[in-house]
């Protein structure tokens, strides 16, 4: 196999009623984990990076991991950018291998989303990428996106049609009420299944749709941190169930980075605890990467649905 794009997974992902989870990398023990737990499971993939991960680990590296991946695993990956601020960092990312980027244009007002989403897809399709936008805000925190609860809003079906069809995008995060990071919602978290079916009824037939902040806060994760070091207060994500059922609906890409975070942070302090002399880090990234893997291959199975895929 190959880096390639998510053009053809998302068209027989829908045609099948599943999802593409869509995984954030930082290092290489969580690009291991990811995909060794997707290939036992032979399963697409969407290794995603963050501008924050980029500075950190450094475009380069990344990138020559990820191809060890597919050399390793021999699966279809998509190389995706997460949140794209601006032009310069999803041309960047196009120019440097990535083969799918995403410009956060939910920030602006509608018609300043379009024009840079338009000036990223000018830029991406000749070159054989594939641009993903989003329209509506989510709630909660992931590395330079920080948006209240009182700020976040649905997205609008009427505009999601305009806006698709005056970008040119090729998929579009929707707002329906998941939320990035570790986030406190007020009450039970729940779906509006309604805006992403009338969205889903506006648009073409078969139009990728995309949900972000969708890690379920798992709560073993969740317990094993605030047993064995600093506590997370109140965290609290959608449920897998409803997860599921928008993956059966129709949504074609769904992304996971908190539960990965929390995997790996409760396995490492759950070492550092047990084994306090401990020094060697190939040790505990070792339990970190098995943590991840077992985590990914959960989400791929009950939620995503992606398994037996390829």
């Amino acid at each position: 196999m190959a880096i390639v794009t998510s053009k053809e997974m998302f068209e027989r992902a829908q045609k099948g009623g599943y999802a593409i989870g869509a995984f954030n990398v930082n290092n290489m023990e969580i690009i291991q984990g990811i995909t060794e737990g997707a290939k036992e499971l032979n399963s697409p993939l969407i290794l995603q990076v963050s501008a924050g991960a980029r500075k950190y680990a450094k475009h380069n590296y990344l990138m020559h991991l990820i191809q060890a991946a597919v050399e390793d695993t021999d699966l279809p990956i998509v190389v995706h950018l997460d949140h794209g601020a601006d032009f310069d960092i999803c041309k960047k990312c196009i120019d440097g291998g990535f083969t799918s980027v995403m410009i956060d244009g939910s920030k602006y007002s509608f018609e300043e989303n379009i024009a840079l989403t338009k000036q990223v897809v000018e830029y991406a399709h000749p070159r054989g990428v594939v641009v993903e936008a989003e329209l509506g805000k989510l709630a909660g925190v992931e590395d330079d996106v920080n948006v209240s609860e009182e700020d976040s809003s649905y997205t609008n079906p009427d505009q999601a049609a305009e806006f698709v069809e005056r970008t040119g995008c090729d998929s579009l995060a929707i707002a329906i009420g998941t939320s990035h990071g570790a986030y406190k919602f007020k009450g039970e978290p729940k779906l509006r299944f309604d805006i992403l079916q009338n969205v889903m009824d506006k648009l073409p037939e078969n139009y990728p749709l995309v949900l972000h902040g969708a890690s379920s806060v798992i709560p073993e994760f969740v317990e094993k941190c605030n047993k064995y070091g600093g506590e997370i207060p109140g965290a609290r994500g959608v449920t897998e169930e409803l997860l599921k059922k928008a993956a059966s609906m129709g949504v074609a890409k769904i992304n996971i980075d908190t539960d990965l975070r929390l995997a790996m942070t409760s396995s490492i302090r759950e070492q550092f605890v047990l084994n306090p002399s401990e020094f060697d880090p190939r040790k505990y990234l070792s339990v970190a990467r098995d943590s991840i893997k077992d985590m990914v291959k959960h989400k791929i199975k009950n939620v995503l649905g992606s398994d037996n895929k390829i």
